[in-house]
């Protein structure tokens, strides 16, 4: 089965699968409670959010009980990973090395990551 391209989500969309990744499937109520611990958010507005998400096939609802429940459609690294291609191709030109090394060069990399990097690169180099 060939699943079809899901729209990327836009900054406030990818924080609600966030915390949909992070907790699990939730209620709007939720959703919007643990947004407002991050910044101010109108329980209407996460509503409406997620409606469209699920129009565009971001979310899944179950509406078998009397609270509708949300859950992601797709994985995190799966968002990620498409994210990640579309910042390739747009940002660097499909480079993957301009784009690893941008993103080392971005931020203070700890020796843990470092460590965890250069295993995922010997692994590749395996292949």
């Amino acid at each position: 089965m060939v699943r079809k391209r899901l729209p990327r989500p836009t900054d406030r969309e990818l924080a609600i699968l966030q915390i949909l990744w992070e907790r699990g499937p939730s209620t709007v109520r939720e959703v919007n409670e643990v947004m407002n611990q991050r910044e101010k958010s109108v329980y209407t507005t996460t509503l409406k959010f997620m409606q469209i998400m699920t129009e565009k096939g971001l979310l899944e609802r179950d509406e078998s009980q009397m609270r509708h429940v949300y859950k992601p459609a797709v994985t995190e690294e799966t968002t990620q990973r498409q994210l990640v291609g579309d910042l390739l191709e747009r940002a660097f030109s499909g480079s993957a090395e301009r784009l690893v090394l941008g993103a080392l060069s971005a931020k203070k990399v700890s020796a843990e990551e470092l460590a965890r990097i250069r295993r995922k690169l010997d692994e590749l180099k395996g292949k």
